[in-house]
């Protein structure tokens, strides 16, 4: 694999993003998440998962520079599909997926760790939706899962302002478990893994059934339409100036078009 390294230490599995210098989620990325998990799911062995980011950052978000190669409102919401399957089988998967977060958790690097049932957080981190600052907007259902951990408000503001929460923020507003220290981040998720190997997969595997049914039919329209918006804000010009802008380095100047 290219962008991930994965490797089991008895019931635990450890997923690493490794993807200097930001572990940007390109598609590729996002391919090889799904092949993972495609070899975890029937190991009976494995009955946690940790994912993490390897060097500064757990993900500072998708690949913009990628975004250049696609040229269609539909390119875009099948890009958006793609993730939110990806991380709406993350989810429902049948093994506990915690997230140890460090440095920063970004636009789709937040997304993908919403997905997760559980999130811990070093206190300095900084996770946002700054989407729009590109003049874009999340795709992978960040504008779904967000308002459900912090609420309506709290995701309007981070979201309108393009300004990332602390570690210590987000455990405060309940996106994350807990906040510790950097250096002790990912010790504690591995500390909570072995504590959630020692229960029955069968009842973690129901329990996680039944958190999935607190989803409502509004949520799925609410992924559906959020992808179709993800096209056609993608294909505006306020768009291309937004992802121009940030790979030239610069402040972009929105027209509203």
């Amino acid at each position: 694999m290219d962008y991930l390294k994965w490797s089991k230490d008895e019931a635990i599995a450890t997923i690493t993003i490794s993807r200097p210098p930001a572990n940007a989620l390109s598609q590729g990325l996002l391919k090889e998440l799904s092949d993972v998990l495609d070899e975890i799911e029937p190991d009976r062995e494995i009955r946690v998962i940790v994912i993490h980011g390897e060097g500064r950052f757990f993900s500072a978000g998708a690949d913009i520079k990628e975004f250049t190669t696609v040229d269609s409102s539909a390119g875009f919401t099948n890009l958006g599909t793609t993730g939110q399957n990806l991380f709406d089988r993350m989810e429902k998967f049948p093994k506990p997926i915690i997230a140890a977060i460090h440095g920063a958790a970004l636009g789709g690097g937040l997304e993908l760790a919403m997905a997760c049932h559980i999130r811990l957080v070093s206190e300095t981190a900084k996770l946002g939706l700054p989407e729009l600052q590109l003049g874009l907007i999340p795709g992978f259902a960040g504008t779904q899962r967000l308002p459900k951990y912090i609420g309506t408000a709290r995701a309007a503001e981070m979201m309108f302002t393009s300004e990332p929460i602390t570690g210590a923020q987000a455990a405060q507003y309940g996106l994350a478990n807990h906040a510790y220290p950097e250096e002790d981040v990912l010790d504690q998720a591995y500390k909570l893994a072995r504590k959630i190997a020692k229960k029955s997969p069968v009842s973690v595997q129901a329990v996680i059934q039944l958190l999935n049914y607190s989803k409502t039919h509004e949520f799925y329209e609410g992924m559906k339409r959020e992808a179709e918006l993800f096209g056609e804000v993608f294909t505006s010009r306020d768009a291309k100036e937004g992802i121009k802008a940030f790979i030239e380095k610069r402040e972009p100047q929105f027209k509203g078009e």
